[in-house]
């Protein structure tokens, strides 16, 4: 009686201990939650808080000149930076009144861009070494809005200067230029950085060879000084090129004669640049010489009154006022923005990225695309148009000893010097001379086609990608050749995924490794067991490739030989009731036990290799159940391997393993020597509820 009693206190003990701790962990519990929301309470009242160490930070962040410029090193840096700085300005001047062409404006609108550019860049950037500014890529879409524009104005495009009646679609144009750099700032203020990742290397250089055809083919009729029509919508490089041969007649010979001498001396300067680069301190200027020598000969040999050779014309000087864009117009011109917006935020974060990794220091995606932004916000407002980071200026400036941000400008200042000077010089200048700096300045993107049968050998897709993107640029049309570009290359990813390699593979002799006995020789074959690959992530849109090539590689479909066995143990029971001892193929009962066992079952365990399986969507962890269960009802285990943490949480979470996962030791296996060698040992599959 006394123990009973001694154990009945005992026991009311433990339970007065048990709600005790109870309690404890309900107080922890709620402490903790009151915590959390503490936490956050304190984090949102923080993140919205205003202290001037905050705004301190944030116009730092907004500004990075405020961050490195104190820290400048003058001797140190100094040099290299005018220099380079001159240089660029050097080189900035003759592309932007050549690329003034390819836009369809006057050549001070491009000096007005590359000004503001470089200041607003030496802000703003993140990167030390970038060159932004006027690119041909980005001339040529402000070209083809310009062109719409002048159509939709009522001017004809025959007129081979259009730039005398450019000022009427600017307004449209200024307010692209606005649309195209809110685009960007919006992106950066939503950290949209990461859109740059779509576009691939095929892709972009697809791209960019594409439009170089585009820009070649258009600047053909300034070569040989004939008047056509600018070509509109799709196709304008084939329309193009039939007009150009219509009026191959009319060409001005001394425009012919011209281009040819120019195109000599830029191709041969610039070869001999390239093969005695590491002799040079710094690049020729060939353009500035061919533009000041070209001009003196136009000019005293009067080549636009005696030849009727077409010229620049007049060039202003200072700067014209500000003029705010008609907002009317938002929705017309916002189509053509987008193009120009990602275009322009991926080369400028490409070169940033790629200069950053070479000199060993990093940039802010999304300050790049703040800063790429208020290049054509601000700008936009004084009859500038869209810019971007350009490779050939950015590879001088480099090459030139540039350090800092401080040589664009001293580049800013080169131009400056023109708009406010210089610029009325360059009257005389013959149209077809710029119309060649353009075309030389095409040879590195024109020379990707040299590099198509290695780009093939490293990778079929890619090569693919990149066909098809540069066709679609050059015959369709630059934005639709983008468009058409990242569509082609995802789905490309989509069809690989949903058709990725598959193989059985043997084991290494005296190894513990197993490999695609197609590709390898003298692999042993693991006497019971089949060990199977997927190279793909197993999803919804590859899972029935995944239970094909399984069933074919294996030669065993279960649920085939499933319905075949319940077919016989039918036909078996309907003669045993008959009480006929011999089946309906003439065998005994144990002739046809064996004849249900198939012979084409020679293997006792599958061995699913996972180390290519990234990761499983509720398909996949349903596709593996499934076979998990047809092998099971034919005595065959289904082993997984090699599985990462993301795939065993989703199996986990999917229920493979059971409600405890009490089979998961026997289920899976860190690597495939492990599970081929359990698989040995084993005589049954284990006996696991899924």
């Amino acid at each position: 009686m006394i123990e009973h009693l001694e154990q009945m206190m005992e026991i009311s003990a433990t339970r007065m201990e048990n709600n005790t701790s109870s309690c404890f962990l309900m107080e922890r519990k709620t402490h903790v939650k009151v915590n959390r929301k503490e936490v956050m309470l304190a984090k949102l009242r923080k993140s919205c808080s205003c202290t001037p160490q905050k705004l301190k930070t944030f116009f730092m962040d907004f500004f990075p000149v405020l961050r490195w410029l104190p820290k400048y090193k003058c001797k140190e840096y100094i040099w290299g930076d005018v220099m380079s700085g001159l240089v660029i300005g050097i080189i900035l001047v003759p592309q932007a009144i050549a690329y003034s062409l390819l836009a369809g404006l006057k050549p001070i609108y491009s000096l007005y861009t590359s000004f503001f550019a470089n200041i607003i860049y030496f802000l703003m950037g993140t990167s030390r070494h970038v060159s932004v500014g006027i690119f041909s890529l980005i001339s040529l879409l402000v070209g083809q809005v310009v062109d719409r524009e002048l159509l939709l104005a009522g001017f004809d495009l025959n007129d081979d200067a259009p730039a005398a009646s450019g000022d009427v679609p600017l307004q449209n144009d200024n307010l692209k230029w606005l649309m195209t750099s809110r685009g960007k700032v919006l992106m950066g203020i939503f950290r949209l950085g990461f859109v740059s990742m779509y576009l691939s290397e095929s892709v972009l250089d697809g791209f960019a060879t594409g439009a170089s055809l585009t820009i070649l083919t258009a600047q053909v009729k300034y070569l040989i000084g004939i008047k056509i029509p600018r070509s509109q919508g799709h196709g304008m490089l084939v329309i193009t090129w039939i007009n150009i041969f219509r009026n191959i007649s009319q060409a001005n010979l001394c425009d012919v004669i011209t281009s040819t001498i120019c195109i000599v001396v830029l191709v041969t300067a610039k070869e001999l640049g390239d093969r005695y680069k590491h002799k040079l301190k710094f690049p020729l200027p060939t353009e500035l010489v061919v533009i000041v020598v070209a001009t003196l000969v136009s000019h005293y040999g009067k080549l636009n009154e005696v030849y009727a050779s077409s010229v620049s014309g007049a060039i202003p000087t200072g700067f014209i006022p500000p003029k705010v864009p008609e907002f009317n117009l938002m929705l017309r011109v916002a189509l053509d923005a987008l193009p120009l917006a990602i275009v322009s935020f991926v080369f400028t974060v490409s070169l940033s990225e790629m200069f950053a990794k070479k000199y060993a220091y990093t940039i802010r995606a999304n300050q790049e695309m703040f800063a790429v932004g208020f290049c054509n916000i601000i700008p936009s407002f004084f009859h500038s148009f869209a810019t971007s980071a350009a490779l050939a200026k950015t590879l001088v400036k480099t090459s030139t000893g540039c350090q800092t941000q401080i040589s664009g400008v001293i580049s800013a200042m080169v131009v400056l010097l023109v708009l406010l000077f210089l610029a009325p010089l360059f009257y005389s200048l013959q149209k077809c001379v710029l119309a060649c700096i353009i075309i030389v300045s095409l040879r590195g993107a024109l020379r990707k086609f040299r590099d198509v049968p290695a780009r093939y050998h490293v990778n079929k897709v890619d090569t693919l990608v990149w066909v098809v993107t540069m066709s679609a640029s050059a015959l369709i049309s630059t934005e639709i050749g983008l468009l058409v570009g990242i569509v082609f290359s995802m789905l490309c990813i989509i069809f690989r995924t949903q058709r990725p390699r598959t193989a059985l593979l043997g084991q290494i002799q005296d190894t513990t490794f197993y490999e695609d006995d197609l590709e390898y020789e003298n692999l042993s074959t693991v006497p019971k067991v089949k060990i199977f690959r997927f190279e793909a992530p197993l999803y919804y849109a590859n899972r029935n490739y995944f239970l094909k090539s399984l069933y074919r590689l294996t030669n065993l479909d279960p649920n085939v030989e499933a319905a075949r066995r319940k077919k016989y143990e039918k036909k078996e029971k309907q003669h045993l009731k008959k009480g006929n001892h011999r089946t309906a193929n003439g065998l005994g009962i144990r002739e046809t036990t064996l004849q249900l066992v198939p012979k084409q079952i020679d293997f006792q365990a599958l061995v699913v290799d996972c180390s290519s399986i990234s990761f499983l969507d509720t398909t996949g962890v349903n596709t593996l159940k499934e076979i998990l269960k047809d092998y099971k009802n034919l005595n065959i285990s289904v082993l997984l391997a090699c599985c990462n943490p993301s795939v065993i949480d989703s199996l986990k979470r999917g229920g493979y393993f059971g409600k405890d996962f009490g089979c998961m030791q026997e289920m899976l296996f860190y690597s495939i020597h492990n599970a081929v060698l359990f698989a040995k040992d084993q005589k049954l599959p284990a006996d696991c509820s899924v």
